[in-house]
């Protein structure tokens, strides 16, 4: 015999934890699907850049209070290298206490977990979802766990992550962009406290992150010289991290564990299918440059969230449910997309022309200030901003 539910998410991450906690006390049955174990979850070592606006949403959810090892951004340096151009986003311009947060992905992830404690909701870790069929009645999944396998009804199905599950019916639009991302946990002799950096250069955009001691690196570069830059001695990358970077952080003296991934823009072609909505990086997935991936999964959570409360009981799912949540996110998802691809294709290379253009953009940005308050809101709240 088949279990039904209300709403299946498939993926336990912050994207569909988060879901989960906007929704607990809508009386829905829920239930949550996540492949890996929870030590697994638990022990990822990422960090995390979030935004204004997603601080926002976790204080919405009573989640912000419990994160604790948060470092603070209070101006972004934004420059091109071997150019005079740069320009300077502060917080305290526009009116705002920080434009975002690192943190570690265990402490965001650890602290909408316990928010979750005495819902009513279910979470199964270690539940590997196998099949997820849509259809005109409901969406119908089938996973194992602790080696046998289930069938799970549910009027709504939401795919959290990955959402390999729909991508032979559904092939993603997929950009390679031919670069790898390098990151670490750097420090430095003169560390700038709630200053982050972005700087272009013709390999691709470089990232210093303010966070604990030191700064979260992320150093892009093609696959072939990002492999390379993996099989450099410590000594060696310190000293081509500071010829890349320059002096601004002084000279760079320790670095942490190396971790590599590819790069390339993913996104589904369609974000809503019968019975079944994509939310986070299953609907798209976005190259790291202005931090806008998670922040931007963060929001389809919320405003999915705010579609099913607003919805009748019997219309979970429908048609015209998906539409409207659709029609919510379309601007701001299309708009996120265009800004982060459009960043990455202008600046990494080095067409003179183009070098020279960017160069004046940046710098006349910086003098003005509601060309920089239109950019830097929208960093922060989308195009709610």
């Amino acid at each position: 015999m088949n279990a039904h539910c209300d709403i299946a998410i498939i993926g336990g991450g912050p994207v569909g934890t988060a879901l989960m906690l906007a929704l607990r006390d809508s009386g829905l049955q829920i239930v949550m699907l996540e492949a890996r174990k929870m030590e697994h979850v638990s022990a990822d070592p990422r960090a995390l850049a979030l935004s204004s606006g997603s601080r926002q949403l976790l204080e919405r959810l009573g989640v912000w209070k419990g994160i604790t090892q948060v470092s603070l951004i209070k101006t972004i340096h934004v420059s091109q290298k071997n150019s005079f151009g740069r320009t300077l986003l502060r917080a305290k311009e526009l009116k705002v206490p920080e434009l975002g947060y690192v943190l570690p992905y265990t402490a965001l992830q650890n602290a909408l977990q316990s928010a979750l404690k005495g819902s009513k909701s279910t979470c199964l870790t270690g539940a590997v979802v196998t099949q997820l069929q849509s259809t005109s009645n409901g969406a119908s999944i089938h996973y194992q766990h602790a080696g046998i396998d289930h069938q799970l009804e549910a009027r709504l199905a939401v795919v959290a992550d990955g959402g390999k599950l729909l991508e032979a019916a559904h092939p993603p639009e997929i950009r390679d962009y031919g670069q790898s991302a390098v990151i670490a946990h750097v420090t430095c002799t003169h560390p700038q406290p709630d200053i982050a950096f972005e700087r272009f250069t013709m390999q691709g955009p470089l990232a210093l992150l303010p966070f604990r001691d030191g700064y979260e690196l992320v150093w892009t570069a093609p696959h072939e010289m990002a492999q390379e830059i993996l099989r450099w001695n410590d000594a060696a990358f310190l000293a081509q991290l500071h010829q890349h970077f320059g002096d601004r952080a002084g000279k760079f003296l320790t670095i942490g564990e190396r971790a590599c991934f590819p790069l390339r823009l993913k996104r589904a072609p369609k974000i809503t299918l019968p019975h079944t909505v994509l939310i986070g990086n299953a609907a798209q997935t976005l190259h790291p440059v202005a931090g806008q991936g998670f922040n931007m999964g963060l929001r389809d959570a919320w405003e999915l969230a705010q579609e099913i409360l607003n919805c009748a009981p019997e219309t979970l799912g429908s048609d015209a449910m998906l539409t409207n949540y659709r029609k919510q996110r379309q601007f701001d998802r299309q708009a996120g997309i265009h800004f982060t691809d459009g960043l990455v294709r202008l600046f990494s290379n080095d067409l003179l022309l183009l070098k020279s253009g960017r160069a004046a953009a940046l710098t006349l940005l910086d003098c003005l200030p509601g060309a920089k308050k239109f950019v830097a809101r929208r960093m922060m709240f989308g195009t709610n901003g």
